[in-house]
């Protein structure tokens, strides 16, 4: 099989050259476009779901269909330790910039850019001057509005003024965060209040989210009226006619065919993971001497691929962790199994011999770095799917 023509295609938010099984979500997508366009209320969205399910891909994808229909977008990539002030600024900029021609009154326009710029250049007065910025923006910055330094009122008024001038264009905004959960505490607050506001007054601006599954419950210790503010969409695995479909499809372009024993060998594999269905497809795809691919091609192919997998999905994480917080990961690993089903922390605990509280400090590094996340309450598991698999071929 010649390289040069694999259609698969395993990378961190790269999209998938057959977008299979994620037809509600694009549906669902469409409506809330379609109404705001008819200037009915509608709930911003967030996507929610384990590492390797797709989120970015899909999440990209959003943002393309909000792109035909018009619309002015901007996309960010929350950090723990990163204000939202500088991305958010930079994403509101290239939404503007996207509507501003189709506007008739470049002088509004310009006024909307000047309060973007008062509300990126904001500092506190304690500040150093080398956290000072001046965002690319030829406008003057505005006085008196979205420049209070209280977030919470500033990005309501910034995105309600950026909210005008869409209704001004008959279309609208759409902000897409992607790793919403890292978003820090008080800037979640203000998305929840501005997203309210901006609801209430039937604005034509939408935030759209995506994050790891304990989301939700990062937005409602924050607001408690977020359960009703979004619309929340799970992001699984594929089912089986999906993943055969994200496999078969680009290879029926490449004149390429599977055997039945080969699909089910690949689903077997990936488990209808997305990243793994692309990462598994990829390296059958090598190996392959021709067409139609067989069950022994995947066998031949899978040592490969989990060794990819091994070095790049899992190893690239686990690396990351101290020896404390590997500890508790291979204990999470033995009890959750294969698997890697949500384990209770106090039986973490348990198996390590230790106080519950003593292992606070591991379990909340590991929250932070996006390896694990609180299932709910006194319940813990891994962000990445098959990583207790790969924890249990691991020495301690």
């Amino acid at each position: 099989m010649d390289p040069v023509r694999n259609p698969y295609a395993p990378g961190a938010g790269q999209r998938p050259p057959e977008l299979a099984g994620r037809d509600t979500e694009l549906s669902a997508f469409d409506v809330v476009l379609e109404r705001i366009a008819h200037g009915r209320p509608e709930r911003s969205l967030v996507l929610t779901g384990l590492r390797g399910v797709g989120k970015t891909v899909l999440l990209n994808h959003l943002r393309s269909a909000a792109i035909a229909r018009g619309w002015g977008t901007g996309k960010i990539e929350a950090r723990p330790d990163q204000s939202l002030r500088r991305p958010v600024s930079s994403a509101l900029h290239m939404a503007l910039r996207e509507l501003g021609p189709r506007h008739g009154n470049a002088e509004a326009v310009a006024d909307v850019l000047g309060v973007v710029k008062a509300f990126a250049q904001y500092q506190p007065a304690d500040a150093k001057l080398r956290d000072r910025w001046q965002p690319g923006i030829d406008a003057p910055a505005a006085t008196g509005r979205a420049d209070t330094g209280d977030m919470e009122i500033d990005l309501v008024e910034l995105l309600s003024d950026a909210a005008g001038v869409a209704a001004d264009t008959g279309s609208g905004i759409a902000l897409f965060i992607d790793e919403m959960q890292d978003v820090q505490p008080d800037d979640v607050s203000a998305i929840c209040a501005a997203c309210h506001e901006l609801s209430q007054q039937g604005a034509p601006l939408i935030v759209v989210g995506a994050g790891l599954p304990h989301l939700p419950a990062v937005l409602s210790a924050s607001k408690s009226y977020s359960e009703r503010l979004f619309r929340y969409l799970r992001i699984d695995r594929l089912d089986r006619p999906a993943a055969d479909r994200a496999l078969v499809g680009p290879a029926g372009r490449e004149d390429v065919e599977f055997t039945p024993g080969a699909l089910d060998a690949l689903y077997a594999a990936a488990d209808g993971y997305p990243y793994f269905v692309q990462a598994y497809g990829k390296v059958t795809w090598d190996v392959a001497a021709t067409s139609p691919i067989t069950e022994d091609d995947v066998a031949v192919a899978a040592p490969a691929a989990e060794a990819e997998l091994a070095v790049g999905f899992f190893g690239s994480r686990y690396d990351r962790a101290t020896p404390a917080e590997r500890e508790y990961m291979h204990a999470m690993a033995d009890l959750g199994g294969p698997a890697g089903s949500a384990v209770s922390t106090s039986d973490v605990a348990v198996s390590l011999g230790r106080k519950p509280a003593s292992l606070s400090p591991a379990r909340d590094s590991l929250i932070k770095k996006g390896l694990v996340y609180s299932a709910e309450r006194g319940q813990i598991a891994f962000t990445v799917p098959h990583f207790g698999r790969y924890l249990l071929r691991q020495p301690d």
